[in-house]
């Protein structure tokens, strides 16, 4: 086999059509574009309407945007803590057990409340004020990496 030998295959390559060429041809004369009108004469830009208030202006826009990368915390403050046994280690499955955290995925513990029992809390969040609590309450923090 030689380079000059080499065809693309069967039906891969099709004439482009030639419209406008005469009107013994099929496509002559008006060129399947039907008779008069914008369409018929020049460009009309996608979306256009005829002068009509568009559909793309007509419908109001939406305000904002949703962030994809945002990390979304299933929230439980220290107070609610107290249900739990003096000394006891608290995990997020602890916490969806007791329904103190309703939502699946991470968890972050918050300081509203006080903390009367010492507990080692494992989440993977905490914010200053709770750490502060639980520490103050004689228990530990431990984050959780998921």
């Amino acid at each position: 086999m030689k380079l000059h030998h080499l065809k693309p295959a069967e039906g891969s390559k099709q004439r482009k059509i030639r419209v406008g060429r005469g009107e013994g041809g099929r496509r002559g004369k008006t060129a399947g574009r039907g008779t008069k009108g914008q369409k018929a004469r020049g460009k009309v830009r996608p979306g256009f309407e005829g002068g009509q208030m568009p559909l793309q202006r007509r419908l109001p826009k939406l305000k904002g945007f949703k962030n994809r990368n945002k990390e979304y915390f299933a929230l439980v403050n220290v107070g609610r803590l107290n249900d739990f046994d003096a000394g006891a280690t608290v995990t997020p499955d602890d916490l969806r057990a007791r329904g103190l955290v309703k939502k699946r995925g991470r968890v972050k513990v918050l300081g509203e409340g006080d903390l009367e029992r010492a507990l080692t809390v494992r989440a993977h969040a905490f914010s200053l004020g709770a750490v502060e609590k639980i520490n103050a309450a004689g228990g530990t923090v431990e984050v959780v990496g998921e």
